[in-house]
């Protein structure tokens, strides 16, 4: 699909435009672009690409970008979304295969603007892009802390053995989701600010004024963001760390009951496997209080291991 921003007075193509914005072009649509504005149009494979030779390069006038941005954020299967950025004088052309509703945004907000640049087209963009992203931390870091009330500040005995391993996995997986979507996150922004960088570096004409100030301004949001990820993911690791000690603690106080009622059942089992015995000549046999003596016997066998267990603190 082709749409172009903002429309000119007879609401066609054409090189009075100043943003056109490909989703998922078809050839017919490309070979429209490049024989308006002469703007070779990258194609999926080339905006996938990951080296920085191959996101940042610039053809004359004309610079070519790329960012992996992030697409289904309303959902909870998050999608890396290959972004092209194609900066002239004249246009800034912008190609995706995915829905992204930063775009949408942006779009809302200048259709009715009777003139806006390129330049201020791509900027707006990126604003809003890192926007989004420092909501998405923020929403990560939310998850975070409920986590941590979750395992530091509750109760574990009130919930039971089982319940409390239950909630403690469940805080893995939401503190791994987590992770997980700071990390796309990190990626992301962290590619923004390289387009950032290269365009106030490389564009024919440079930014200048305003617009210099505001390409500086998304560039000092994503190193506090930057910032932010860092502490955020050490909290991550943290709770991690913990989800997982606790877990171990839970599993060995398991083991130690059963190691504790294995080992105090032992002497009461010799004592019955040896009255249990049939030999000829066995002198409690035949004592009148040989079967109560034999349960004293098993009983006493019981608890002396178990208060000696006590004793050392193990139980």
């Amino acid at each position: 699909m082709l749409q172009y921003l903002p429309l000119n007075a007879g609401g066609v193509l054409d090189a009075k435009c100043d943003w056109v914005d490909l989703i998922d072009p078809t050839d017919d649509e490309i070979e429209r672009v490049r024989k308006i504005f002469g703007i070779r149009v990258p194609d999926l494979e080339e905006i996938r690409e990951i080296e920085a030779s191959s996101r940042l390069r610039v053809e004359g006038d004309i610079l070519y970008m790329s960012a992996p941005l992030i697409a289904g954020t309303d959902t909870d299967l998050w999608q890396v979304a290959p972004t092209g950025f194609i900066l002239s004088p004249s246009v800034c052309v912008t190609v995706r295969f995915s829905v992204l509703s930063a775009f949408d945004t942006v779009i809302e907000e200048i259709v009715h603007e009777p003139e806006i640049s390129p330049m201020a087209v791509l900027i707006r963009l990126l604003e809003e892009v890192v926007d989004r992203a420092a909501d998405h931390l923020e929403r990560a870091s939310a998850t975070v802390a409920q986590a941590s009330r979750d395992v530091f500040f509750d109760d574990p005995g009130s919930r039971g053995l089982r319940k409390d391993t239950a909630l403690l996995r469940d805080v893995m997986r939401t503190i791994g989701q987590a992770s997980d979507r700071a990390s796309r996150v990190r990626y992301m922004f962290l590619s923004v600010d390289r387009i950032a960088s290269y365009v106030i570096e490389r564009s024919n004409p440079k930014p200048g004024g305003m617009m210099r100030e505001r390409l500086e301004a998304v560039r000092h949001d994503i190193a506090s963001l930057d910032e932010f990820e860092v502490s955020l993911s050490s909290r991550i690791q943290l709770m991690l760390d913990a989800a997982t000690g606790f877990i171990n603690i839970e599993q060995n106080d398991v083991v130690k009951v059963l190691t504790v009622a294995s080992v105090v059942g032992v002497p009461p089992v010799l004592v019955v496997g040896v009255y249990g015995m049939n030999f000829r000549h066995m002198p409690e046999l035949s004592w009148t209080l040989g079967y109560p003596l034999a349960l004293a016997m098993c009983i006493a066998s019981a608890i002396i291991p178990w208060l000696w267990f006590k004793w050392r603190g193990w139980l």
